[in-house]
């Protein structure tokens, strides 16, 4: 494996490392990493351990159950003077935990999020692979089909997929993959343009290795840092498109409690029940962040030119 050497706060050099050793040192000085990483373990936990962080049922309504719980409930703290039951961001629509279905919306907006893109990734990645290396009609072909996506706006063309295939969680998860395709697919290409006319890749041709092999043992692994680094950065515009399709009635369908569609839910009553649309729309705002800080800090690892003083 190839060695990089890493630089010091001091701009002084230090003893080398492996490639993605040197990554990890890197990404381990960077702040807004550390804070993105640190972030999302706490969401990832959150998600994980749903039963044990929800307080109640995230689908069971209060009423019937608690004497005097009625819809839109406003968050009730017995440490903050509030004698009734806990509820810690108070109820909905339905009486329903607010809390409860914000951590339970963790599993399944993070998943759609991450999901899409990884086959987003995926399908986009071997388009530009093979674009990029055969070149001609096929190059040709493959990007003007990719120019034809882009040509659309990533939320129209969205929607228009799941006006076809019918609204639920799984198709919006493969219309945002759908939108996200043609990005990956020209990062892989631009990369790939570059890397084919290397020495070593022409060597290898030289001594008779198959296409197949030459892409994918000798191509593919330098493509990868910048496709690490847009996927990073993208779940987050994923996760927002996925809670956009649900605020519109075109992922998730009640009662999920998924954070778009919780913001659906709430939207007429922002004024005078606030609490039902700030707490789900506040844990968009910080998983997008959390994700956007570790796509920057995954940048500046990855390529040595983008390095901060």
């Amino acid at each position: 494996m190839a060695k990089v050497a890493t630089i010091s706060s001091d701009n002084q050099p230090i003893k080398a490392k492996g490639y993605w050793q040197g990554v990890l040192y890197s990404l381990l000085r960077n702040r807004s990493a550390i804070v993105g990483m640190i972030l999302l373990g706490v969401l990832i936990s959150i998600a994980f351990f749903a039963p044990i962080v929800a307080t109640h049922d995230p689908l069971q309504s209060m009423i019937g159950i608690e004497d005097g719980k009625l819809p839109r409930k406003p968050p009730c703290i017995p440490a903050f003077g509030c004698e009734e039951a806990f509820h810690l961001m108070g109820l909905d629509l339905n009486a329903r935990d607010v809390f409860s279905r914000v951590v339970y919306g963790a599993r399944i907006t993070i998943p759609v999020g991450v999901y899409s893109v990884i086959i987003a990734v995926l399908i986009g990645m071997n388009i530009g692979l093979v674009a990029g290396y055969f070149g001609g009609w096929v190059d040709n072909i493959l990007m003007r089909i990719m120019d034809v996506l882009l040509a659309f706006p990533g939320l129209l063309l969205a929607i228009s997929f799941i006006t076809i295939r019918g609204p639920g969680l799984q198709n919006a998860l493969l219309a945002i993959s759908l939108v996200f395709i043609p990005a990956y697919a020209r990062v892989t290409r631009s990369a790939v343009l570059g890397i084919k006319e290397n020495e070593y890749v022409m060597a290898a041709r030289a001594m008779g290795a198959t296409s197949p092999r030459i892409i994918f043992l000798h191509i593919l692994p330098m493509v990868l840092s910048p496709l690490i680094v847009q996927a990073t950065l993208g779940i987050g515009t994923a996760i927002i498109d996925a809670a956009a399709l649900s605020f519109l009635g075109l992922g998730a369908q009640p009662p999920d409690a998924e954070w778009g569609q919780m913001l659906s839910e709430g939207r007429a009553y922002i004024f005078t029940a606030p609490h039902i649309v700030f707490f789900p729309g506040i844990m968009i705002t910080i998983t997008v962040l959390a994700f956007n800080l570790l796509g920057d800090g995954l940048r500046d690892a990855l390529d040595p030119r983008l390095k901060r003083a």
